[in-house]
C-alpha cells in the first residue's frame, strides 16, 4: 500500500523521538499503535527506553493496550521517571498495576519509593482500587508497605469498606499485627 509505515518504522519513529511523523502515522492507522517489531517490541517500549514521554503520553492516551510490563515500567524508572508521576485522572503507575493485579509490577514500583497513599481524581487509593478489584495479594502487598486502610475517596469509602469477604479483615489484622 503506497505510503504505509512498517512496525519496524512506527518503532523506530518512536525511539528517536520523531513525534509528528508517529502521530500521523498512527492517526492515519491506529493498528500500528499496537503492532511489534522483530523484537517483539511496540513503539511504546521504544519511546519508553529513548525517554520520550510526549509520546508515551500520546500512546498511553491513545488506550494503546499496556500491558504495563515489567520491563516497561523498569526502563521508564531507569531513566528516571518519577514513581509517582500521574496522568490526567490523577492516577499513578501504582494505580493501575494495583487495579490489575499485577504483584510484580507493584513490588518494582515500591521498591522505586512509590508512595502507597496518592489519591486520584476520585479520591482513590492503589488499595482501593486493588480491595474494589479483589486483588487479595496485590492489596496485602500494599498494606504492608504502609497503604492506609482508613483513607476517605470521595464517596467516603475507605479501602477496608470496598474490601470484600475477608480482604477486610485479613487487611486489618495486618494492620493491627
Amino acid at each position: 500500500m503506497e505510503g504505509s509505515v512498517s512496525n519496524v518504522e512506527i518503532c523506530n519513529f518512536a525511539y528517536t523521538g520523531q513525534f509528528d511523523k508517529l502521530k500521523q502515522s498512527i492517526l492515519s492507522d491506529k493498528s500500528l499503535a499496537c503492532k511489534t517489531d522483530q523484537d517483539r517490541r511496540t513503539a511504546l517500549h521504544w519511546a519508553c527506553s529513548a525517554g520520550h514521554t510526549n509520546i508515551v503520553e500520546f500512546l498511553l492516551d491513545l488506550g494503546v493496550e499496556v500491558n504495563l510490563e515489567d520491563d516497561i515500567a523498569l526502563m521508564l524508572l531507569e531513566n528516571g521517571a518519577d514513581p509517582n508521576v500521574t496522568d490526567k485522572l490523577e492516577s499513578t503507575p501504582l494505580h493501575r498495576a494495583s487495579a490489575k493485579g499485577n504483584y510484580r509490577l507493584i513490588q518494582l514500583l515500591l521498591k522505586q519509593g512509590a508512595s502507597t497513599n496518592i489519591q486520584d481524581s476520585q479520591g482513590n487509593t492503589p488499595l482501593h482500587l486493588a480491595c474494589d478489584e479483589e486483588r487479595v495479594e496485590a492489596a496485602k502487598l500494599l498494606v504492608e508497605h504502609g497503604a492506609s486502610i482508613y483513607i476517605e475517596n470521595k464517596e467516603e469509602k475507605t479501602p477496608l469498606q470496598l474490601a470484600q469477604g475477608g480482604l477486610g479483615s485479613l487487611l486489618r489484622r495486618i494492620v493491627e499485627g
